[in-house]
């Protein structure tokens, strides 16, 4: 069963977790920086290692607002 997750990523923080869920959309503060793909890898690492799935981000690469989905 793949389901999406709307996401808000805020970037640049001292460590990767959710701060808040508000209107079926995850807030998440995340360590890696908006540079060379590194939010976006810390992103689809902290979802695979918390959900034990394969995640791969279907919208929103250059974007704080990103859609993930879970394999």
């Amino acid at each position: 069963m793949n389901f999406p997750l709307e996401i808000i990523a805020r970037t640049g923080k001292s460590k990767t977790e959710i701060i808040k869920e508000e209107n079926n959309i995850a807030y998440l503060n995340v360590k890696g920086k908006p540079v060379d793909n590194e939010a976006n890898t810390e992103i689809i690492k902290f979802f695979s290692k918390l959900t034990g799935r394969k995640v791969k981000i279907v919208y929103g690469l250059k974007s704080k607002r990103k859609v993930v989905d879970f394999c």
